[in-house]
Protein backbone atom coordinates (compact mmCIF):
# COMPACT_ATOMS: atom_id res chain seq x y z
CA UNK A 1 0.00 0.00 0.00
CA UNK A 2 1.36 3.50 -0.67
CA UNK A 3 1.83 5.76 1.80
CA UNK A 4 2.76 9.28 1.78
CA UNK A 5 5.33 11.20 4.06
CA UNK A 6 2.95 12.22 6.34
CA UNK A 7 1.77 8.79 6.65
CA UNK A 8 5.23 7.37 7.50
CA UNK A 9 6.14 10.12 10.28
CA UNK A 10 3.21 9.55 11.91
CA UNK A 11 3.00 6.08 11.81
CA UNK A 12 6.55 5.84 13.05
CA UNK A 13 5.38 7.22 15.99
CA UNK A 14 1.85 5.84 17.74
CA UNK A 15 2.83 4.75 20.73
CA UNK A 16 -0.94 3.91 21.71
CA UNK A 17 -4.05 3.68 20.38
CA UNK A 18 -6.47 5.45 22.82
CA UNK A 19 -10.72 5.65 23.64
CA UNK A 20 -12.14 7.80 20.94
CA UNK A 21 -9.98 7.43 18.09
CA UNK A 22 -6.68 9.68 19.33
CA UNK A 23 -3.20 8.16 19.40
CA UNK A 24 -0.28 8.66 21.92
CA UNK A 25 2.44 10.25 19.62
CA UNK A 26 6.28 9.80 20.99
CA UNK A 27 8.10 12.88 20.79
CA UNK A 28 11.51 13.26 20.23
CA UNK A 29 12.48 16.41 20.90
CA UNK A 30 11.07 19.52 22.92
CA UNK A 31 12.56 23.31 22.51
CA UNK A 32 11.59 25.31 25.25
CA UNK A 33 11.83 29.63 25.14
CA UNK A 34 11.58 32.17 28.28
CA UNK A 35 8.54 33.03 27.35
CA UNK A 36 6.37 29.87 28.91
CA UNK A 37 9.09 27.40 29.07
CA UNK A 38 9.08 28.74 33.02
CA UNK A 39 5.57 27.91 33.55
CA UNK A 40 6.33 24.38 32.34
CA UNK A 41 9.12 23.29 34.07
CA UNK A 42 8.43 25.07 37.16
CA UNK A 43 4.55 22.81 37.30
CA UNK A 44 6.22 19.63 36.45
CA UNK A 45 8.68 20.37 39.44
CA UNK A 46 5.81 20.99 41.74
CA UNK A 47 4.14 18.00 40.80
CA UNK A 48 6.71 15.98 41.66
CA UNK A 49 7.83 14.56 38.52
CA UNK A 50 10.93 15.48 36.75
CA UNK A 51 11.90 15.39 32.86
CA UNK A 52 11.74 11.48 31.27
CA UNK A 53 15.11 12.18 29.02
CA UNK A 54 16.99 15.22 29.50
CA UNK A 55 19.02 14.48 26.63
CA UNK A 56 16.00 15.23 24.44
CA UNK A 57 15.04 18.94 25.44
CA UNK A 58 16.24 22.37 24.77
CA UNK A 59 15.71 25.79 26.17
CA UNK A 60 16.87 29.15 24.32
CA UNK A 61 16.39 32.86 25.72
CA UNK A 62 14.81 34.17 22.32
CA UNK A 63 11.21 35.58 22.83
CA UNK A 64 11.81 38.34 25.26
CA UNK A 65 15.49 39.28 25.23
CA UNK A 66 16.34 42.44 23.62
CA UNK A 67 18.45 42.99 20.38
CA UNK A 68 19.57 45.95 21.02
CA UNK A 69 23.65 45.62 21.55
CA UNK A 70 25.03 45.12 24.42
CA UNK A 71 21.93 43.87 26.12
CA UNK A 72 21.86 41.36 28.96
CA UNK A 73 18.83 40.30 31.35
CA UNK A 74 17.68 43.59 31.64
CA UNK A 75 14.84 44.46 28.88
CA UNK A 76 12.68 47.03 27.88
CA UNK A 77 9.76 44.87 28.80
CA UNK A 78 8.52 45.70 32.34
CA UNK A 79 9.38 43.08 33.87
CA UNK A 80 10.89 41.02 31.10
CA UNK A 81 13.89 39.96 33.12
CA UNK A 82 12.16 37.70 35.62
CA UNK A 83 11.46 35.14 32.69
CA UNK A 84 14.88 34.84 31.77
CA UNK A 85 16.37 34.33 35.32
CA UNK A 86 13.42 31.89 35.86
CA UNK A 87 13.98 30.07 32.85
CA UNK A 88 17.83 30.14 33.64
CA UNK A 89 16.98 28.51 37.20
CA UNK A 90 14.33 25.93 36.04
CA UNK A 91 16.60 25.02 33.00
CA UNK A 92 19.66 24.12 35.86
CA UNK A 93 17.30 22.23 38.28
CA UNK A 94 15.80 20.19 35.23
CA UNK A 95 19.05 19.46 33.83
CA UNK A 96 18.55 20.66 30.62
CA UNK A 97 20.66 22.38 27.68
CA UNK A 98 20.22 26.03 28.31
CA UNK A 99 21.46 28.53 25.09
CA UNK A 100 21.24 31.33 27.33
CA UNK A 101 21.09 35.65 26.00
CA UNK A 102 24.85 35.75 25.45
CA UNK A 103 25.71 32.04 24.97
CA UNK A 104 27.39 32.03 21.54
CA UNK A 105 24.69 29.68 20.21
CA UNK A 106 21.89 31.94 21.39
CA UNK A 107 19.52 32.41 18.45
CA UNK A 108 15.57 32.39 17.66
CA UNK A 109 14.93 28.34 18.54
CA UNK A 110 13.97 27.47 14.77
CA UNK A 111 17.18 28.98 13.31
CA UNK A 112 19.28 27.50 15.93
CA UNK A 113 17.96 23.83 15.85
CA UNK A 114 18.49 23.43 12.05
CA UNK A 115 22.17 24.94 12.62
CA UNK A 116 22.74 23.07 15.83
CA UNK A 117 21.37 19.25 13.87
CA UNK A 118 18.71 19.30 16.96
CA UNK A 119 16.44 18.67 14.26
CA UNK A 120 16.38 15.86 12.47
CA UNK A 121 14.57 13.84 9.20
CA UNK A 122 11.74 12.11 10.46
CA UNK A 123 11.96 12.89 13.63
CA UNK A 124 8.92 14.72 16.09
CA UNK A 125 9.71 18.39 17.62
CA UNK A 126 7.63 20.92 19.29
CA UNK A 127 7.86 24.14 21.21
CA UNK A 128 5.50 26.07 22.82
CA UNK A 129 5.77 28.59 19.16
CA UNK A 130 3.40 28.33 16.69
CA UNK A 131 6.23 28.59 13.84
CA UNK A 132 7.96 25.65 15.15
CA UNK A 133 6.54 23.97 11.60
CA UNK A 134 9.86 25.51 10.45
CA UNK A 135 11.79 23.27 10.91
CA UNK A 136 9.44 20.48 8.90
CA UNK A 137 11.84 22.01 6.53
CA UNK A 138 14.26 19.02 7.24
CA UNK A 139 11.83 16.16 6.77
CA UNK A 140 10.50 16.34 10.61
CA UNK A 141 7.02 16.66 12.17
CA UNK A 142 7.48 19.62 13.88
CA UNK A 143 4.66 21.95 15.54
CA UNK A 144 3.27 24.32 18.24
CA UNK A 145 2.50 23.32 21.60
CA UNK A 146 0.94 25.00 24.82
CA UNK A 147 3.20 25.22 27.62
CA UNK A 148 1.18 22.73 29.59
CA UNK A 149 1.65 20.41 26.54
CA UNK A 150 5.52 20.85 26.33
CA UNK A 151 4.96 19.87 30.59
CA UNK A 152 3.13 16.56 29.53
CA UNK A 153 5.89 15.57 26.59
CA UNK A 154 8.97 16.39 28.82
CA UNK A 155 7.17 14.41 31.99
CA UNK A 156 6.31 11.35 29.62
CA UNK A 157 8.09 11.46 26.17
CA UNK A 158 4.69 11.66 24.60
CA UNK A 159 1.44 14.01 23.54
CA UNK A 160 -2.43 12.75 22.84
CA UNK A 161 -3.37 13.91 19.29
CA UNK A 162 -5.83 13.01 16.96
CA UNK A 163 -4.31 12.12 13.80
CA UNK A 164 -4.78 15.33 10.85
CA UNK A 165 -5.76 15.13 7.37
CA UNK A 166 -3.09 15.24 4.91
CA UNK A 167 -2.54 17.74 2.07
CA UNK A 168 -0.27 18.76 -0.46
CA UNK A 169 0.68 21.69 -2.18
CA UNK A 170 2.76 21.19 -5.63
CA UNK A 171 4.77 24.82 -6.68
CA UNK A 172 4.97 23.71 -10.58
CA UNK A 173 7.86 25.13 -12.39
CA UNK A 174 10.56 27.23 -11.79
CA UNK A 175 10.70 30.62 -9.67
CA UNK A 176 11.22 33.49 -11.75
CA UNK A 177 13.71 36.28 -11.07
CA UNK A 178 13.53 38.33 -8.01
CA UNK A 179 10.99 36.09 -6.48
CA UNK A 180 11.65 34.29 -3.21
CA UNK A 181 10.44 31.12 -1.01
CA UNK A 182 8.24 34.09 1.07
CA UNK A 183 6.51 35.43 -1.68
CA UNK A 184 5.47 31.56 -2.70
CA UNK A 185 3.72 31.18 0.87
CA UNK A 186 2.22 34.61 0.72
CA UNK A 187 0.71 33.76 -2.80
CA UNK A 188 -0.61 30.20 -1.58
CA UNK A 189 -1.97 31.62 1.45
CA UNK A 190 -3.40 34.95 -0.53
CA UNK A 191 -5.04 32.55 -3.01
CA UNK A 192 -6.70 30.05 -0.56
CA UNK A 193 -7.28 31.26 2.50
CA UNK A 194 -5.45 31.94 5.99
CA UNK A 195 -7.83 28.92 6.96
CA UNK A 196 -6.90 27.05 3.71
CA UNK A 197 -4.77 24.60 5.27
CA UNK A 198 -7.51 23.83 8.64
CA UNK A 199 -7.00 20.64 10.10
CA UNK A 200 -4.39 19.14 8.15
CA UNK A 201 -0.46 18.29 7.51
CA UNK A 202 1.24 20.11 4.83
CA UNK A 203 3.98 18.26 2.29
CA UNK A 204 5.29 21.00 -0.09
CA UNK A 205 6.37 19.64 -3.26
CA UNK A 206 7.78 20.11 -6.99
CA UNK A 207 10.33 21.42 -9.07
CA UNK A 208 10.91 24.90 -7.00
CA UNK A 209 10.69 23.28 -3.86
CA UNK A 210 13.78 20.95 -4.73
CA UNK A 211 15.64 23.81 -6.25
CA UNK A 212 15.68 25.81 -2.87
CA UNK A 213 18.51 26.21 -0.32
CA UNK A 214 17.50 24.50 3.01
CA UNK A 215 16.78 27.95 3.85
CA UNK A 216 14.64 28.94 1.19
CA UNK A 217 13.00 25.52 2.58
CA UNK A 218 12.60 27.11 6.00
CA UNK A 219 10.95 30.18 4.86
CA UNK A 220 8.25 28.03 2.97
CA UNK A 221 7.70 25.72 5.98
CA UNK A 222 7.58 28.77 8.65
CA UNK A 223 4.35 30.20 7.39
CA UNK A 224 2.52 27.01 7.11
CA UNK A 225 0.60 28.21 10.66
CA UNK A 226 -0.25 31.73 8.56
CA UNK A 227 -1.75 28.63 6.63
CA UNK A 228 -3.94 27.45 9.83
CA UNK A 229 -2.00 23.65 8.59
CA UNK A 230 -0.94 21.81 11.42
CA UNK A 231 2.61 21.43 10.18
CA UNK A 232 4.39 21.92 7.04
CA UNK A 233 7.45 19.92 5.57
CA UNK A 234 9.21 18.35 2.63
CA UNK A 235 10.81 15.55 1.90
CA UNK A 236 14.63 14.85 2.93
CA UNK A 237 17.48 14.92 0.25
CA UNK A 238 20.73 15.64 -0.47
CA UNK A 239 20.93 19.31 0.54
CA UNK A 240 19.39 18.23 3.49
CA UNK A 241 21.53 15.37 4.31
CA UNK A 242 24.90 17.74 3.48
CA UNK A 243 23.20 20.52 5.98
CA UNK A 244 22.88 17.85 9.07
CA UNK A 245 26.47 16.36 8.73
CA UNK A 246 28.85 17.11 11.30
CA UNK A 247 26.46 19.38 13.14
CA UNK A 248 26.67 19.14 16.48
CA UNK A 249 23.46 16.88 17.62
CA UNK A 250 23.62 14.96 14.59
CA UNK A 251 24.46 11.15 14.13
CA UNK A 252 27.94 10.51 13.65
CA UNK A 253 30.28 7.14 12.50
CA UNK A 254 28.15 4.74 11.86
CA UNK A 255 25.39 6.16 13.58
CA UNK A 256 25.31 8.38 10.60
CA UNK A 257 25.63 5.49 8.19
CA UNK A 258 22.16 4.28 9.64
CA UNK A 259 20.54 7.45 9.91
CA UNK A 260 21.10 8.15 6.38
CA UNK A 261 20.18 5.21 5.24
CA UNK A 262 16.77 5.65 6.90
CA UNK A 263 16.19 9.29 6.11
CA UNK A 264 16.56 8.27 2.16
CA UNK A 265 13.53 6.45 2.60
CA UNK A 266 11.32 9.35 3.33
CA UNK A 267 9.33 10.97 0.87
CA UNK A 268 6.06 10.12 -0.51
CA UNK A 269 5.08 6.88 -2.14
CA UNK A 270 4.78 7.38 -5.79
CA UNK A 271 0.63 6.96 -6.12
CA UNK A 272 0.59 8.23 -2.67
CA UNK A 273 -3.76 9.85 -2.01
CA UNK A 274 -3.76 12.82 -0.07
CA UNK A 275 -6.74 14.31 1.54
CA UNK A 276 -6.47 17.77 -0.42
CA UNK A 277 -4.02 18.90 -2.95
CA UNK A 278 -3.43 22.00 -4.46
CA UNK A 279 -1.45 23.18 -7.21
CA UNK A 280 0.33 26.28 -7.98
CA UNK A 281 2.08 27.93 -10.66
CA UNK A 282 5.13 29.16 -9.62
CA UNK A 283 6.00 30.92 -12.74
CA UNK A 284 3.04 33.41 -12.42
CA UNK A 285 3.84 34.88 -8.57
CA UNK A 286 5.74 38.16 -8.18
CA UNK A 287 7.26 39.69 -5.22
CA UNK A 288 4.04 39.95 -2.75
CA UNK A 289 3.57 42.53 0.02
CA UNK A 290 0.55 42.12 2.58
CA UNK A 291 -1.85 45.32 2.97
CA UNK A 292 -4.09 44.40 5.19
CA UNK A 293 -4.13 42.34 8.86
CA UNK A 294 -4.03 38.60 7.98
CA UNK A 295 -1.17 37.17 5.32
CA UNK A 296 -4.01 36.37 3.23
CA UNK A 297 -4.40 39.88 2.74
CA UNK A 298 -1.50 40.43 0.22
CA UNK A 299 -1.18 40.58 -3.49
CA UNK A 300 1.75 41.13 -6.01
CA UNK A 301 3.87 44.38 -5.62
CA UNK A 302 2.22 46.11 -9.41
CA UNK A 303 -1.46 44.99 -7.18
CA UNK A 304 -3.99 47.43 -5.61
CA UNK A 305 -5.84 46.99 -2.31
CA UNK A 306 -8.99 44.73 -3.89
CA UNK A 307 -12.34 46.75 -3.91
CA UNK A 308 -14.29 44.40 -1.43
CA UNK A 309 -11.98 44.75 1.49
CA UNK A 310 -13.45 44.51 4.62
CA UNK A 311 -13.76 47.96 6.64
CA UNK A 312 -11.79 46.82 10.02
CA UNK A 313 -8.39 45.93 8.45
CA UNK A 314 -8.20 49.30 5.77
CA UNK A 315 -9.15 51.60 8.93
CA UNK A 316 -6.36 50.15 10.82
CA UNK A 317 -3.69 50.05 7.78
CA UNK A 318 -5.00 53.75 6.98
CA UNK A 319 -5.42 51.92 3.28
CA UNK A 320 -8.70 52.56 1.07
CA UNK A 321 -9.97 50.02 -1.69
CA UNK A 322 -8.69 50.14 -5.18
CA UNK A 323 -5.25 51.96 -3.65
CA UNK A 324 -1.80 50.90 -4.90
CA UNK A 325 0.45 49.43 -2.63
CA UNK A 326 3.67 50.24 -5.08
CA UNK A 327 4.80 53.83 -4.00
CA UNK A 328 2.75 53.76 -0.50
CA UNK A 329 5.27 55.66 2.01
CA UNK A 330 6.85 53.87 4.61
CA UNK A 331 8.36 55.09 8.00
CA UNK A 332 9.86 52.20 9.15
CA UNK A 333 11.80 48.63 7.50
CA UNK A 334 12.37 45.52 9.38
CA UNK A 335 14.61 42.51 8.27
CA UNK A 336 14.06 39.76 10.68
CA UNK A 337 12.60 37.15 12.37
CA UNK A 338 12.08 32.89 12.11
CA UNK A 339 11.18 33.44 8.98
CA UNK A 340 13.54 35.60 7.20
CA UNK A 341 16.87 36.46 9.13
CA UNK A 342 19.39 33.53 7.84
CA UNK A 343 22.79 34.23 6.52
CA UNK A 344 21.09 33.95 2.78
CA UNK A 345 18.63 36.66 3.64
CA UNK A 346 21.15 38.98 4.83
CA UNK A 347 23.47 38.24 2.12
CA UNK A 348 20.39 38.64 -0.78
CA UNK A 349 19.32 42.28 1.33
CA UNK A 350 22.58 43.71 1.54
CA UNK A 351 23.28 42.94 -2.49
CA UNK A 352 20.76 45.67 -3.23
CA UNK A 353 21.70 47.67 -0.30
CA UNK A 354 25.31 47.86 -0.99
CA UNK A 355 26.89 51.51 -2.03
CA UNK A 356 23.30 53.12 -1.68
CA UNK A 357 21.59 54.94 1.53
CA UNK A 358 18.07 54.28 2.52
CA UNK A 359 15.75 56.94 1.40
CA UNK A 360 15.52 60.04 4.93
CA UNK A 361 13.01 59.50 7.62
CA UNK A 362 13.30 55.97 7.32
CA UNK A 363 13.79 54.19 10.74
CA UNK A 364 15.60 50.62 9.74
CA UNK A 365 16.84 47.52 11.32
CA UNK A 366 18.39 44.13 10.89
CA UNK A 367 17.92 41.14 13.61
CA UNK A 368 20.05 38.63 12.56
CA UNK A 369 18.35 35.04 13.42
CA UNK A 370 21.48 33.68 15.62
CA UNK A 371 24.44 34.69 17.30
CA UNK A 372 26.14 32.41 14.51
CA UNK A 373 24.32 34.38 11.91
CA UNK A 374 25.23 37.52 13.12
CA UNK A 375 29.16 36.29 13.54
CA UNK A 376 28.79 34.49 9.95
CA UNK A 377 28.08 38.59 8.63
CA UNK A 378 30.28 40.07 10.40
CA UNK A 379 32.99 37.77 8.91
CA UNK A 380 31.64 38.58 5.34
CA UNK A 381 31.38 42.33 6.13
CA UNK A 382 27.93 42.12 5.75
CA UNK A 383 27.01 44.43 8.48
CA UNK A 384 29.14 47.47 7.56
CA UNK A 385 27.03 47.16 3.85
CA UNK A 386 23.85 46.90 6.37
CA UNK A 387 25.41 49.99 8.44
CA UNK A 388 26.94 52.18 5.91
CA UNK A 389 23.08 52.29 4.08
CA UNK A 390 21.78 53.32 7.42
CA UNK A 391 20.27 50.47 8.85
CA UNK A 392 20.90 49.77 12.92
CA UNK A 393 22.74 45.82 13.42
CA UNK A 394 21.04 44.25 16.53
CA UNK A 395 21.61 41.37 18.69
CA UNK A 396 19.54 37.94 17.79
CA UNK A 397 15.55 38.07 18.90
CA UNK A 398 12.62 37.50 18.84
CA UNK A 399 11.37 41.07 20.50
CA UNK A 400 11.14 43.49 17.18
CA UNK A 401 8.52 40.84 15.58
CA UNK A 402 6.41 39.76 18.55
CA UNK A 403 5.82 42.77 20.70
CA UNK A 404 5.26 41.81 24.13
CA UNK A 405 5.84 45.37 26.02
CA UNK A 406 9.28 46.35 25.10
CA UNK A 407 10.63 46.94 21.74
CA UNK A 408 8.71 48.67 19.33
CA UNK A 409 8.46 51.08 16.09
CA UNK A 410 6.27 52.95 17.64
CA UNK A 411 3.01 54.18 17.99
CA UNK A 412 1.19 53.99 14.36
CA UNK A 413 4.18 53.70 12.18
CA UNK A 414 4.31 51.71 8.88
CA UNK A 415 6.72 49.30 8.67
CA UNK A 416 7.29 46.92 5.54
CA UNK A 417 9.07 43.74 7.47
CA UNK A 418 10.13 40.23 6.73
CA UNK A 419 7.69 38.86 9.68
CA UNK A 420 5.45 36.45 9.24
CA UNK A 421 2.78 38.09 11.69
CA UNK A 422 0.94 41.46 10.30
CA UNK A 423 -1.70 41.28 13.04
CA UNK A 424 -3.08 44.38 14.81
CA UNK A 425 -0.08 45.78 17.15
CA UNK A 426 2.07 42.93 16.44
CA UNK A 427 5.05 44.44 16.23
CA UNK A 428 3.60 47.61 18.40
CA UNK A 429 0.58 49.71 19.12
CA UNK A 430 -0.96 50.47 16.58
CA UNK A 431 2.02 49.66 13.73
CA UNK A 432 1.07 48.74 10.66
CA UNK A 433 3.01 46.22 9.38
CA UNK A 434 3.48 45.44 5.36
CA UNK A 435 5.16 41.43 5.25
CA UNK A 436 6.90 41.45 2.34
CA UNK A 437 10.65 39.42 1.43
CA UNK A 438 14.20 40.85 2.95
CA UNK A 439 14.58 41.81 -1.08
CA UNK A 440 11.18 43.88 -1.02
CA UNK A 441 12.44 45.09 2.62
CA UNK A 442 15.46 46.62 1.10
CA UNK A 443 14.12 47.66 -1.90
CA UNK A 444 11.35 49.71 0.13
CA UNK A 445 14.08 51.23 2.71
CA UNK A 446 15.90 52.61 -0.13
CA UNK A 447 13.00 54.31 -1.78
CA UNK A 448 11.20 55.30 1.26
CA UNK A 449 8.05 53.82 -0.21
CA UNK A 450 6.86 50.07 -1.10
CA UNK A 451 9.17 49.19 -4.19
CA UNK A 452 9.77 46.31 -6.44
CA UNK A 453 13.27 44.66 -5.55
CA UNK A 454 13.60 43.63 -9.37
CA UNK A 455 13.93 47.65 -10.22
CA UNK A 456 16.67 48.03 -7.84
CA UNK A 457 20.06 48.76 -9.77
Amino acid sequence: MTRSLFDMLWDSHVAADLVGGAQLIAIDRIFLHERTGPAALNALAEAGRTVADRSRVFAVADHIVDTRPGRGDQTLMPGGQVFITELRAAAKAAGITLFDVNDPDQGIVHVISPELGIVLPGCTLIAPDSHTCTQGAFGALAWGIGSSEAEHAMATGTLRLEKPKSMRVTFAGALPPGVTPKDMILALIAAHGAAGGKGHAVEFAGAAVEAFSMEGRMTLCNMATEFSAMSGFIAPDDKTFAWLEGKRYAPKDEDWDAALAHWRTLRSDPGATFDAEIAIDTSAIQPMVSWGTSPEASVGIGGHVPDDAEARPLAYMALERGQPLKGLAIDAAFIGSCTNSRISDLRRASSLLEGKRIADGVKAICVPGSSHVKREAEAEGIDRIFLDAGFEWRESGCSMCFYAGGETFGDGVRVISSTNRNFESRQGPNVKTHIASPETVAASALAGVIADPREVH
